[in-house]
């Protein structure tokens, strides 16, 4: 995958983290749309760390694709923010799509962490 702009392709670290990272955006966002139709103070708790979460795995993503000078610095912080996410989810132990999107954050948090300790 080669940006534009740019003369040698992406690694397929960075692929690998972009494709963890809008996986878990997505799983986010769907998990998130559950919780609204379940309600109640718990959900709420949950849904403002799987936005964090969501939004910070976009964010780093975009970051990644477009080689910015900070991508490895909100790698890190999109790291702590799955993180929280898995942790939200995991409050939910019976509910399978909780269950994946803490996968999906636990993965994401794993290649975020790699790419942030990376030379980009």
């Amino acid at each position: 995958m080669t940006q534009p702009g740019t003369a040698t392709p992406m690694s397929k670290e960075m692929q690998d983290c972009v494709q963890a990272c809008m996986s878990c955006h997505t799983i986010c966002e769907e998990t998130m749309s559950s919780c609204m139709q379940m309600g109640g103070q718990a959900q709420m708790q949950i849904m403002r760390a799987l936005m964090d979460c969501s939004e910070t795995t976009r964010m780093c993503a975009d970051m990644l694709m477009r080689r910015s000078p900070l991508a490895a610095e909100m790698c890190g912080m999109c790291a702590k923010a799955c993180d929280m996410g898995a942790e939200a989810c995991m409050s939910m132990p019976d509910d399978k799509m909780m269950m994946r999107c803490a996968e999906a954050c636990r993965h994401c948090a794993e290649m975020c962490r790699t790419m942030a300790g990376a030379r980009m």
